[in-house]
C-alpha cells in the first residue's frame, strides 16, 4: 500500500510538475508572439484611472509593447469593439462588470485564461475566459472641503436629502460608474439589482431641489472646484484626492450602504495585437500587476493571494467601512434593470431639472 501510495505521490508530482512546464512554456510562447506585435492599444485604460500607468510602462520596459489609450465609457467601448470588425483599432479594453457579459453575448471577445485564473472567484468571471474582474470597487463619497460646509459633509445616502450642496453622479447611460451610483443609493434604501426606485427616487429629489449637477466627477472637474460632492468608485476618489490635494478632499463609502463591483478586461475579438493584449491580461493578474492596481487605490481581485506592501494597503480606505457593502448577487437582473435605467433616469429624474 505504501508503495501504490509513494507511487500515486510521484505520479501526481510529475503531473504537476509537467502542468507548471507546460504553463510557464505558453507564457514564454506568448511573451515572444506579444514582442513581435510590439504594442497594445487600449480604450477605457488611461494612466490615471485605477493606475494603469504603472501596468503600461512595466509592458514597455519589460516587453517592449508601445501603447496608447483612448478614454471611453463601457458601453462606447463595446459598441467601438462591435463596429470595427474590418478594422479594429483597438486591441484591450476595461469595462465595468455588468458590460462583461454584454460584450461576450454581441460576440465581440476573444477567450483568454493567465496563469492566476483558478484564484479568481468564480463570481468574477466567465467560465471561458471571456471576462475577469481584475479589481473591485465600492461606490463612495468624494467630498470638496473648500465647497461643503463644516457639518454639513455627507456620510450616508439619506444625509443627502438634508444638504445644502450640489450632488454629481455623472451619465447613468453610458458609465457603468454612475449606474452602480443609483443601485448603490437603492441597496442602502432597501432596494435591489432588480429594484432601483428607490436610488432613482433619491436622485429625483435632489433633481426637484434643483440639487443634482450634471457635470461628471472626474479628475478634471473636481480640481476646478465644478464638483461638490462627486459619487465615484472608491479607487477613482481615493486616486483624484491624492492628485489634486488630499486636504481639500474627503473619500468615504456611505455608511447606509453601498455596492461593491469590478471591472474586467475584455479583448477584441478582432484585435490586431491579440497576443499583445492577451499578454497585458496576463500580466494585469501577475502579483506586479495587482499591486500596480492597488497603487491606484483599487483592490485587486487576487488580494487574499497577495501580500501588499505596506505603503500600499495606506492608499486604501479602512475595512470597517466596507461593512454595509454588497456584492451585486443578481447579475441577470442587475443586467435586465441596468438596460432599464437609462430611460427611467430621462424620464424620472431628468425631467425634473427643466
Amino acid at each position: 500500500m505504501k508503495k501504490l501510495f509513494l507511487a500515486s505521490l510521484l505520479g501526481s508530482s510529475i503531473a504537476l510538475s509537467t502542468a507548471a512546464m507546460a504553463a510557464q512554456s505558453d507564457v514564454a510562447t506568448l511573451e515572444a508572439a506579444a514582442k513581435t506585435e510590439g504594442m497594445v492599444n487600449s480604450v477605457g485604460m488611461p494612466d490615471d484611472w485605477a493606475n494603469w500607468k504603472g501596468t503600461w510602462t512595466d509592458l514597455a520596459t519589460q516587453y517592449g509593447l508601445k501603447h496608447m489609450d483612448t478614454d471611453m465609457s463601457s458601453a462606447q467601448e463595446v459598441a467601438k469593439f462591435d463596429a470595427e470588425k474590418d478594422n479594429a483599432s483597438a486591441d484591450i479594453g476595461d469595462v465595468g462588470a455588468a458590460f462583461g457579459p454584454i460584450a461576450l453575448a454581441k460576440g465581440v471577445t476573444q477567450p483568454y485564461k493567465p496563469t492566476h485564473w483558478d484564484q479568481v472567484p468564480d463570481w468574477a468571471k466567465d467560465k471561458d475566459g471571456h471576462w475577469m474582474l481584475a479589481y473591485t470597487g465600492s461606490i463612495a463619497f468624494i467630498i470638496n472641503k473648500q465647497l461643503v460646509k463644516e457639518g454639513d459633509e455627507p456620510h450616508s445616502w439619506a444625509d443627502l436629502k438634508q444638504g445644502k450642496y450640489k450632488v454629481a453622479i455623472g451619465d447613468v447611460s453610458t458609465a457603468a460608474q454612475a449606474a452602480n451610483g443609483v443601485l448603490a443609493a437603492a441597496i442602502a434604501m432597501k432596494g435591489d439589482e432588480s429594484n432601483l426606485a428607490p436610488g432613482i427616487a433619491l436622485f429625483t429629489e435632489l433633481a426637484k431641489q434643483k440639487r443634482l449637477s450634471l457635470a461628471n466627477p472626474t479628475i478634471q472637474t473636481l480640481e476646478k472646484g465644478e464638483i461638490e460632492v462627486g459619487i465615484v468608485w472608491d479607487f477613482n476618489g481615493l486616486s483624484y484626492r491624492e492628485k489634486i490635494d488630499p486636504k481639500r478632499f474627503d473619500v468615504l463609502i456611505p455608511s447606509d450602504g453601498s455596492v461593491i463591483s469590478g471591472y474586467t478586461t475584455i479583448i477584441n475579438k478582432y484585435a490586431k495585437h491579440p497576443n499583445a493584449a492577451k499578454l497585458a491580461r496576463e500580466y494585469i493578474f501577475s502579483d506586479a500587476g495587482q499591486i500596480n492596481l492597488a497603487r491606484g487605490h483599487a483592490r485587486p481581485i487576487r488580494a487574499e493571494h497577495i501580500t501588499l506592501p505596506d505603503d500600499v494597503k495606506a492608499m486604501l480606505l479602512p475595512n470597517e467601512q466596507y461593512k454595509n457593502v454588497k456584492p451585486i448577487t443578481k447579475p441577470d437582473a442587475w443586467e435586465k434593470s441596468s438596460k432599464a435605467l437609462p430611460q427611467q433616469w430621462q424620464e424620472q429624474v431628468i425631467i425634473e431639472m427643466n
